[in-house]
């Protein structure tokens, strides 16, 4: 199956924006004549998988090598570097230079910055006195279509760097891409903001349409709505457990650029110690149908698959079939490797996510969420800590409790702090810093109002059916993800009837039209109800770009994805995103050890 997704079903024409991310790469590389070694900064080629295959490459000349601080084997004499602005990426290259340079190799160097130039980096070259033997280039590859409805911006550290190092170049990276967009599919008419970060994107997006207008006249764009989202708004849904299929193997086994990578021997191989490669789109039929069921439906569904096979085979062998039937029979067993793929993923999870450890830390998630018992859920982390269990683990769940209640007690702060210092080592004092900088595990300084947000939005429902879903709450088996309740929120009724819980919320909220029309921080700017999403005059159904600043999980997506496909709403959304991300994802960027 291919690693490039299908984008044939795409709510706008993504297939266009990866065709022009590959015919730039391309350009860069025939205007390099002749035999070439393009080497990849390891960071790119999962984000390269998915813009153009490698025979592609090959067949324009081009020897690929990943960069590493290894001298480079090659007999090319033109070595093309496609790096991301690492300050590391740039010594490599420093050292590859000097080592050619000593053995008396005489080649030509370029070096394209995905997706602009680099002042630092190019201070390091200089340093290294390698300036000058370069062709310096861009290479503006600001956004990867992982699938039909999801981008990616690929900013691994922006929500740390945001946090913590009060470094927001991934803002201007995160609108520069939206108005890249714009360019191809018209002015974004409405936009609605919940968090600093995302009203410091809307208003670099506004600074670019004055300083690079995108035409408006008598141009109908294909995105109705623009909704920018911080993570910072809901750190609740991201540390907790997701239960959707493509989010369990997110949670168990990681996807990494729209694959999950994993033993052969978990996929029925008889091949000790290998990995296999598994890609997850939507080109994958059955991977589309179940993605973003619960997993226990999953289980259902392939059993009902199996046994529908099982009976046609069954029938074929015992009866006189036609031709048609067995055209029909011949048809459904194509689908045999992907039914057997699923099979092994899901017999895979099934022995995970029935372990007692993985079903008691569900019920805490559940306990903490639903803010049940503050001492029961303390001495639950304090156990993890004494029985020295994943850090990740234990700081997932310790953010979740602290976020809940807006900070601990200082006596249980600090005793908290001192017990994993003891246990895990005082090299994580740096970790404790971040996560206290970026306001995840702190203090606290006032009640918490996580129920009255709990019970004004509804994000708590019981006897959720995970087989027939009625709410989005399904994906968490009974919570319903906070972010994905306020954009529900803001394409039914707008923002206004809720105000008073988003001021409950971090940072601020606009909503806003462009076009002329002057931006207000109060909800007067837009009224509400649907009329905000309206179905554009060709009678298609309108998109609604929702952009997650810090990160979205899969189970969120699928949220997404359910909103969208129930008959009140005509719309269709497209999901962007910094990085798709689970608990963990999330918070290795913010995990240090002092050395």
């Amino acid at each position: 199956m291919a690693q490039i997704p299908n984008l044939d079903n795409a709510p706008i024409n993504l297939a266009s924006l990866r065709e022009q991310s590959q015919k730039e790469l391309l350009t860069i590389l025939k205007n390099i004549r002749g035999k070439k070694c393009l080497v990849i900064d390891p960071k790119l080629s999962g984000s390269l998988s998915l813009i153009v295959q490698t025979a592609l490459l090959k067949e324009h000349g081009v020897e690929l090598r990943h960069l590493s601080a290894e001298p480079l084997q090659t007999e090319c004499t033109k070595l093309v570097y496609l790096v991301s602005d690492q300050l590391a990426t740039t010594r490599h290259i420093s050292l590859h230079i000097h080592d050619n340079t000593s053995k008396g190799l005489q080649k030509e160097y370029y070096l394209y910055f995905v997706p602009r130039r680099s002042v630092a980096c190019e201070q390091i070259l200089k340093e290294e006195k390698v300036h000058d033997l370069f062709t310096i280039g861009e290479y503006p590859l600001y956004m990867v279509p992982l699938d039909e409805d999801v981008i990616s911006f690929e900013l691994d550290f922006a929500y740390k760097e945001c946090l913590v190092d009060a470094d927001t170049s991934s803002l201007w990276h995160i609108a520069k891409a939206i108005h890249r967009l714009e360019f191809s599919f018209g002015l974004i008419p409405n936009v609605r903001a919940k968090g600093k970060a995302s009203l410091d994107v809307a208003e670099i997006l506004d600074r670019m349409q004055t300083e690079e207008p995108v035409n408006i006249d008598n141009v109908l764009p294909d995105i109705n709505t623009l909704i920018l989202l911080d993570r910072e708004v809901d750190m609740i849904t991201p540390m907790c457990t997701q239960l959707t299929y493509e989010g369990l193997l997110d949670e168990l086994l990681h996807v990494n650029d729209g694959a999950v990578e994993l033993d052969a021997s978990i996929m029925g191989a008889q091949q000790e110690g290998k990995k296999v490669k598994v890609p997850l789109n939507s080109s994958d039929k059955l991977l589309k149908e179940t993605r973003d069921l619960n997993f226990e439906v999953v289980v259902q569904v392939l059993r009902q698959k199996a046994t529908s096979m099982k009976q046609d085979y069954t029938d074929i062998t015992t009866n006189n079939q036609t031709v048609s039937e067995l055209k029909d029979f011949v048809k459904k067993l194509n689908s045999l490797p992907e039914m057997t793929r699923h099979i092994n993923l899901a017999q895979h999870l099934s022995t995970l996510t029935s372990k007692p450890s993985f079903l008691g830390r569900l019920d805490m998630e559940h306990t903490i969420v639903e803010s049940e018992s503050y001492d029961i859920s303390f001495e639950y982390i304090e156990e993890m800590i004494h029985k020295q269990e994943p850090l990740a683990s234990v700081l997932r769940l310790l953010i979740l409790f602290s976020v809940t209640n807006s900070g601990l007690p200082k006596r249980n702060y600090d005793y908290l702090r001192r017990e994993i210092l003891h246990s895990y080592g005082f090299e994580h004092m740096a970790t404790l810093n971040n996560l206290e900088k970026a306001g995840f595990f702190r203090k606290q300084e006032m009640r918490s109002n996580w129920l009255t947000v709990k019970r004004a939005l509804r994000l708590v429902v019981e006897d959720t059916d995970t087989a027939n879903p009625n709410d989005i709450s399904y994906v968490f088996s009974g919570y319903a993800p906070l972010s994905v309740r306020l954009i529900q929120q803001a394409i039914r009724s707008g923002w206004r009837p809720i105000e008073e819980i988003l001021k409950l919320l971090p940072g601020p909220h606009f909503e806003t039209k462009r076009g002329g029309l002057s931006r207000a921080s109060s909800l007067e700017s837009l009224t509400g109800g649907s009329a905000n999403v309206d179905k554009a005059a060709s009678g298609r159904r309108s998109v609604v770009l929702v952009v997650f600043i810090g990160g979205v999980t899969f189970a969120e997506i699928s949220a997404l994805r359910f909103l969208s496909s129930q008959e009140l709403m005509e719309y269709d959304i497209i999901i962007a995103t910094t990085k798709v991300v689970n608990g963990q994802t999330l918070l290795d960027p913010f995990v240090e050890k002092l050395s």
